[in-house]
């Protein structure tokens, strides 16, 4: 496996490549904007998760004193759990050569990836792959998106990445790298410039 990180100012995202396929990986992280140089993590341990097994030690008399606090304490141990263990860790693009695209999410606890989502894209159903803009809020956001057309002729979007929303130059770096490697068509062409600060 060869891993690099193309991007010097985003570190978040890699490009990993086996044999047989590449993914364009992009983790659940970011640099600070400040200029500090450190990292924004959107998952993890916090104070809480050190908390509630002490809250539930101290209490455990009172816990399995009845059924119905018993039951209730099970019912919220167990939404607090699932709540911990589907944090999105990474999200990415495979391109599996002469098959088609598979986007990927991975959510788990940090550290240990638990559960992942696939949404595989045949090449003979994929159109194109664009950079599309949205709003969210009063932001504008851009999204790496794929064209696909099903067995009916119905156009769809397949939207990588759709919980992290990484910047601007990780989705240009992608799109170019998939224009090049699945539909042949050179990199150095032209291309929208950069958004400024605002949309990025």
């Amino acid at each position: 496996m060869q891993h690099t990180r193309p991007l010097q100012d985003h570190p978040e995202f890699s490009i990993r490549e086996y044999q047989g396929c590449t993914e364009y990986r992009v983790e659940n992280w970011r640099r600070a904007r400040d200029g500090s140089g450190g990292v924004l993590r959107f998952y993890g341990w916090s104070w809480v998760d050190a908390v509630v097994p002490v809250l539930i030690a101290v209490y455990w008399q009172t816990i399995t004193s009845s059924r119905l606090s018993g039951a209730l304490a099970i019912l919220l141990a167990a939404l607090y759990a699932r709540s911990r263990s589907t944090q999105v860790l990474w999200e990415s693009v495979v391109l599996i050569p002469s098959f088609g695209l598979q986007f990927e999410t991975h959510r788990g606890l940090p550290g240990l990836p638990l559960l992942a989502s696939r949404q595989f894209i045949p090449f003979m159903r994929l159109q194109d792959v664009v950079i599309n803009e949205g709003l969210r809020g009063w932001n504008v956001r851009y999204y790496l998106a794929a064209i696909a057309k099903s067995q009916d002729e119905t156009i769809s979007l397949h939207v990588p990445f759709e919980n992290i929303l990484p910047y601007f130059p990780v989705l240009l770096e992608v799109y170019h790298e998939l224009q090049e490697n699945v539909f042949g068509r050179s990199s150095s062409s032209p291309t929208a410039q950069q958004p400024t600060e605002r949309g990025v």
